[in-house]
């Protein structure tokens, strides 16, 4: 069993693929800001990406938390548009990508620690 294709490490692997992805479709929104008639997209969250991939998480006990609906998703569905049609808002594309990245560095330190723990275990933390 290769402990780095299960738990964790895995995942930030998942994330990472998925926020490289969500990068390319957000540059494609900033590029095409000027591009009349143009509707910016953005990529499915990663939570649901995943359920996909995994199967949807369920609620065994009725004391778990369900999930929480993104108010923010509901909200950014309704795009204005300027007078040529295009949909695309710098700002709220700037805050995208900003998010993007964040989420990318802890998927990064989060890969690097527990491969860190793992070389700490064979002995061969140098």
């Amino acid at each position: 069993m290769d402990p780095t294709r299960t738990g964790p490490i895995a995942l930030a692997e998942a994330r990472l693929h998925w926020l490289d992805a969500r990068q390319r479709v957000l540059s494609q929104n900033v590029a095409n800001a000027d591009t009349p008639g143009f509707r910016p997209s953005d990529m499915q969250p990663f939570a649901q990406a995943l359920a996909g991939v995994q199967g949807a998480v369920a609620r065994t006990d009725p004391r778990h938390l369900a999930p929480a609906r993104d108010a923010r998703a509901q909200r950014e569905r309704r795009v204005e548009r300027s007078m040529d049609g295009n949909g695309v808002a710098l700002d709220r594309e700037a805050m995208r990508i900003a998010d993007t990245e964040t989420a990318h560095a802890l998927a990064v330190g989060l890969h690097r620690r527990y491969l860190g723990l793992f070389r700490t275990a064979l002995g061969r933390n140098q």
